[in-house]
């Protein structure tokens, strides 16, 4: 018996199959909520640039799968799949990238911005490692208010060469804060490989210089990233400090929409493909009894769904009048 429960994944050990059907569809609901971004955008409905993390799937939503709406993520300008992970709703997100006064941000920031501070999403940011400070103060504030909160900080591995990375992990360190670093490396910041621009075989290896506990683990097995986040965030709330998190992933469209991949070859993008994020934890659930075909599909549909009506009601939204284009720029004061 002890055998057979060994060979069962984390995953399925730790989460109950209604968790585990929520996982696969907000994993489905990331890949097509950026398929109609990509789409909208193609057919002029959004104007811009934006950074698609179509591959990164599992990276996500494993990631947030102990979080509550108390605990906080900062995220990047690949940043989608962060916000829904953590509960974003799709039709205020197209919202925002189609301009509207219903978006997160009231059509004010569009892809790389949105945040909502009420499901714990600090927000996405358009600078390269912009989070990292952001993540250390918002764990600093929970150690100081005595709350079990903790931050999950992802990055990219572009990142990790910043000095905002370092500092952040060496403040951490110092003062045992609850903040869970998390490197979603896609092999390329840009069209620089990670390789090329970094010392360290891995990025996690740097761990050990500021005192933290580091790994590297499959960042498209999403039950390899759920137990690696499940033992960062024990130790965050035991108070015992920071931790870094390597996910090895790959994005398999560009970087932004301007991209003309000519860094990567197709080959290297095909054999990625192969280990679809989704697929193969459809096929885990499927193979352990948690779904049935049927179910599985039903899954994808509900998502598929989701995203058409999140499409529509951008579509349908009011934009922002020409006499309100001052308007959150600054806090208003209050009554």
């Amino acid at each position: 018996m002890r055998d057979s429960q060994e060979n069962i994944p984390f995953a399925l050990r730790q989460f109950t199959p209604a968790q585990l059907r929520e996982a696969l569809r907000k994993m489905h609901l990331i890949r097509l909520f950026e398929e109609g971004a990509e789409e909208s955008y193609m057919r002029g409905l959004i104007h811009g640039t934006m950074h698609l993390s179509i591959g990164q799937e599992a990276s996500a939503v494993a990631t947030c799968m102990e979080l509550t709406d108390a605990d906080k993520i900062t995220s990047t300008h690949r940043g989608h799949g962060h916000c829904i992970a953590k509960g974003a709703d799709v039709g205020r997100m197209f919202a925002e990238f189609f301009g509207k006064e219903t978006g997160y941000c009231h059509g004010r920031g569009g892809s790389m911005h949105i945040a909502d501070v009420k499901t714990g999403n600090l927000g996405a940011n358009g600078i390269v490692g912009g989070g990292l400070p952001i993540a250390v103060g918002a764990a600093l504030t929970a150690k100081r208010l005595g709350r079990e909160e903790v931050t999950v900080c992802f990055f990219g591995d572009g990142a990790n060469n910043e000095g905002a990375f370092h500092e952040a992990l060496n403040m951490a360190a110092i003062w045992k804060l609850p903040v869970i670093f998390v490197c979603e490396n896609n092999r390329y910041g840009m069209s620089t490989s990670a390789a090329y621009a970094t010392a360290v075989k891995n990025i996690a290896d740097r761990a050990p210089a500021y005192a933290m506990p580091g790994v590297t683990v499959d960042g498209n097995d999403f039950s390899a990233v759920a137990e690696a986040l499940h033992e960062a965030i024990a130790r965050a709330r035991a108070g015992e400090g920071p931790s870094l998190v390597e996910n090895l992933t790959y994005r398999w469209r560009g970087h932004s929409k301007s991209d003309r991949n000519r860094y990567r070859t197709k080959d290297e993008i095909e054999e990625w493909m192969g280990r679809d994020p989704i697929a193969r934890f459809r096929a885990e659930l499927i193979a352990h009894g948690v779904l049935d075909e049927a179910g599985a599909e039903a899954v994808e549909a509900e998502a598929r769904a989701a995203v058409a009506a999140g499409i529509e009601f951008a579509r349908q939204s009011p934009a922002p009048g020409v006499g309100d284009v001052t308007k959150f720029v600054h806090a208003e004061a209050a009554a």
